[in-house]
């Protein structure tokens, strides 16, 4: 029964948690006993406490239901502060480190019924030294990052739902290697008191599940959106293929699976057009990392000044070259910035959401690191909300797919046009 349990849905799951036909011990035993069997392998937490986990089921199975997310198992990236667990931000500098509050998306999440096992593994800083997390679907391949914890722990069935953060590609690359859905809402939509900050202007919170309906139910929570729970959708929508300045970078597999979700959707009535490619968008990538080490080399100053032998290499030269670009130039670049968020805005006024390309393909080897956020950038930047949508294999059997687009602050249009996609993709894969 143990072995059925954990690979329950989050919201199949809450169905019968909340008609008490399933119990939240029983969910979070059966989590807690797929975690032993493969987090030797795996290493996607940095912390876990399953008596504290257990005894909070307990509770929950006692009392009334909380809340939407009433006794389902929550990963918690390491990123986020919690009162009774470690918060290392995947550094060495805050080993030590036991918060006395929670973060405020922990908080709300707690508040609306989860059950929390441990803390998910972050990079450094949610940066790109990797932590020790492999790949579930194959153990030679990374995860992606920085939410590499997060993303594994769902996509092996140890829980149904985690947090996650997107400063660049943190999210939506993840989701894209481990092969499960990554939701990225509209920048600012869910509150970020009590995470480690990285860059003010772009750190964005959102979560991993194994379906649309499924990160919808945690948004629900995290946006304080009930409209999220209903993801109904019977349109045709219009669907702009946005191929981006970097798809010389893309992998066969890919362009396979762009070209094949374009047949697909329009032959479900979709009204599906190829973007052409703005000019300006050969900076983007640039521009976004600019603007992240900049911001980083303000957050991370105490870190830079009083620990810097404690960080790596790679860390301190993004924040010695953000240090090095000036306040006026960096006003600039957010001119630049402003600018392409109006100039993607008006994109939604002819598109309902776009399709682009998560990554370059399937996952890197571990030992070449997380790989490069580079076709997420833009949409970071740009602040709006994008979703990961798996449905296809590449060459070595790792999962592929694409990320679906909306209008900022238009979460509930794309996640309801998103779960329409997802269905129709899972069931018309294509053959690679």
């Amino acid at each position: 029964m143990s072995t059925v349990l954990n690979k329950l849905g989050a919201l199949e799951a809450a169905r019968l948690l909340n008609r008490r036909e399933l119990s939240a011990e029983q969910l979070i035993r059966a989590c807690l006993a797929r975690i032993e069997q493969r987090e030797p392998q795996l290493q996607a937490w940095a912390t876990l406490d399953a008596e504290a986990a257990i005894a909070r089921a307990k509770v929950l199975d006692r009392g009334p239901v909380r809340g939407v997310l009433h006794g389902l198992p929550l990963g918690v990236k390491d990123i986020f502060d919690t009162h009774d667990l470690p918060t290392r931000y995947g550094s060495s500098i805050y080993e030590r480190h036991q918060p006395d509050a929670d973060a405020a998306c922990v908080a709300l999440c707690r508040d609306a019924g989860v059950v929390v096992p441990g803390k998910t593994v972050t990079t450094e800083f949610a940066t790109y030294t990797p932590g020790p997390t492999h790949n579930p679907r194959n153990l030679a391949y990374t995860p992606g990052g920085s939410s590499s914890g997060s993303a594994a722990a769902v996509g092996d069935d140890m829980v149904p739902l985690a947090l996650g953060t997107q400063t660049a590609g943190s999210i939506i690359r993840p989701a894209a290697y481990c092969g499960i859905v990554g939701f990225k809402p509209s920048f600012g939509r869910v509150p970020r008191a009590g995470m480690k900050n990285l860059a003010d202007s772009l750190d964005t919170i959102g979560g991993f599940a194994r379906s649309v309906e499924d990160v919808g139910l945690l948004a629900s929570v995290l946006m304080r959106d009930p409209r999220l729970l209903k993801l109904d959708y019977d349109g045709k929508p219009r669907i702009g293929m946005f191929r981006s300045q970097q798809w010389r970078h893309t992998q066969p597999e890919s362009r396979i699976a762009f070209e094949h979700a374009a047949r697909v959707l329009s032959a479900a009535g979709a009204h599906v057009q190829e973007m052409p490619m703005p000019v300006e968008d050969c900076m983007v990538v640039q521009l976004h990392a600019d603007i992240m080490s900049f911001e980083a080399s303000m957050s991370l100053a105490y870190e830079r000044h009083t620990h810097g032998v404690q960080l790596s290499m790679k860390l301190q030269a993004v924040l010695d070259a953000g240090a090095g670009i000036s306040t006026e130039r960096y006003l600039t670049l957010r001119q630049h910035a402003a600018r392409l968020s109006a100039r993607t805005d008006a994109w939604f006024d002819d598109y309902d959401i776009l399709l682009a390309p998560s990554a370059a393909g399937e996952a890197p080897f571990f030992e070449q690191g997380t790989g490069d956020p580079q076709f997420c950038r833009g949409w970071t930047l740009a602040g709006v909300p994008t979703v990961h949508l798996p449905f296809a294999h590449g060459p070595q059997g790792l999962p592929v797919g694409l990320q679906a687009v909306g209008r900022a602050n238009d979460d509930h249009r794309l996640l309801s046009i998103a779960n329409w996609v997802q269905a129709l993709l899972a069931e018309h894969p294509p053959e690679m």
